[in-house]
């Protein structure tokens, strides 16, 4: 399993505690994965921390589980955004799993003083087209720790086959 932009999530303590063996934690900030790592005294074996930008980011093979809960809306380019999928469908084995959360279109336009993309099933489906296919989806708002609601698109995708090449043209799935 991939956690992508883990930050301090308390999901990777989580997984460690109910039996996990091996995941691969990802944040561009080496800080954030050094505090990560000091709280999992005893289970570091279990985590390898990749400090990479998610839209170059390499692992060792082929990954069941891509977890992403707040990453792709801070790609506000229709490029960005592209190279995101294009790495979710080279890393996830075919029958693999993304589980994604993004800003829905009810969801805010900044967080933590920078501009967001948001996404609603027709935006998340047509990203990920032609490698992954929609099994779940759902909105609903996350309180934050001040009390503000934020609304979120929340979609589990299933590979299905090979990413077909890019379109000569867009650059996009």
């Amino acid at each position: 399993m991939a956690i992508i932009g883990v930050g301090m999530s308390a999901l990777v303590a989580d997984l460690i505690r109910y039996g996990y063996t091996s995941l691969d934690v990802v944040d561009v900030s080496p800080a954030a994965l050094g505090r990560l790592n000091e709280q999992l005294v005893g289970a570091a074996d279990r985590v390898r921390s990749v400090c990479a930008d998610v839209r170059d980011v390499r692992f060792d093979g082929p990954i069941d589980v891509w977890h992403d809960r707040a990453t792709l809306h801070f790609l506000t380019s229709a490029e960005d955004q592209a190279a995101y999928a294009a790495r979710a469908a080279d890393a996830v084995r075919p029958g693999g799993y993304i589980v994604l959360a993004t800003f829905s279109e009810r969801g805010p336009r900044h967080c933590s003083g920078l501009p967001v993309t948001r996404h609603d099933l027709t935006s998340l489906r047509t990203l990920f087209a032609g490698a992954f296919e929609m099994v779940e989806a759902f909105e609903r708002d996350h309180h934050t720790p001040w009390g503000a609601a934020q609304a979120f698109t929340h979609v589990v995708l299933q590979r299905t086959r090979a990413r077909p090449p890019r379109s000569r043209a867009s650059g996009a799935l």
